[in-house]
């Protein structure tokens, strides 16, 4: 979640604090607090395995829009699958939840993941979200799994300094990674910021260069993900020899 146009981080109670416009017979008006709930309910039945993580909320307009994320996590990986999502109270934005293993939600109403849904303010609002974050998660997990499934293979190809340095550059031709953010991702490289990424992995190399393209602009930032991915993993020959 990314708050730079004015948003303002805040707690579950204090949208329920938030007034309520009234309903009309064509806008049926969505409460923060009922829908951040309504998520990370349906989403826990959904996920039997996983358990909610962390939960993260934003408002602006003076309350009137809100940005969330809620992550859940299994015991099998450090992976998380997220939910992100937003809503208003002034009929400037729809109800919209991106789901995945990186999802983007901004107030500068960016709103990105592996699987993106989206229902105007209408009639049967609130029983057609259901329905959404139910055909969400279902297509989201099967990503996930496929996420998991490329980060075990990456733990398991031993990378070299040099080899980093390769890559690193690689990524830095094909503008991947910017200038700025090159120092970034090899002082990641040489000191991880968290202990599960000092082993010399492809795994490492990636969340070194992941921790790097945390500054890029929200419109591009998971577009640089999966260039990220699309780069690394297929070559992994070439990094490792």
């Amino acid at each position: 979640m990314l708050l730079h146009q004015g948003g303002q981080e805040c707690s579950l109670e204090d949208l329920r604090a938030i007034p309520m416009p009234v309903e009309t017979r064509s806008y049926k008006p969505v409460s923060h607090y009922n829908l951040a709930l309504n998520i990370a309910k349906v989403v826990a039945g959904l996920l039997s395995d996983f358990t909610l993580h962390k939960s993260a909320f934003g408002t602006a307009r003076d309350g009137a829009q809100l940005f969330g994320v809620h992550t859940f996590q299994n015991s099998n990986t450090e992976l998380g699958l997220s939910v992100a999502f937003r809503n208003s109270l002034d009929k400037s934005l729809s109800v919209g939840m991106a789901f995945g293993s990186s999802v983007l939600v901004c107030d500068n109403l960016c709103l990105h993941g592996d699987v993106v849904r989206m229902r105007k303010h209408t009639t049967n609002v609130m029983s057609d979200l259901e329905e959404l974050i139910l055909t969400g998660v279902y297509r989201a997990r099967t990503s996930f799994i496929r996420t998991v499934d490329d980060a075990e293979a990456m733990k398991q190809i031993d990378i070299s300094s040099d080899g980093a340095y390769r890559a690193l550059g690689h990524l830095f031709g094909h503008k991947v990674l910017s200038p700025r953010q090159m120092p970034v991702a090899l002082k990641e490289w040489h000191h991880p910021s968290h202990v599960e990424f000092e082993p010399r992995t492809l795994w490492s190399l990636y969340n070194a260069a992941t921790e790097a393209l945390k500054s890029s602009p929200p419109q591009n930032i998971l577009e640089r993900h999966l260039q990220l991915h699309s780069h690394l993993l297929p070559n992994q020959a070439r990094w490792s020899a």
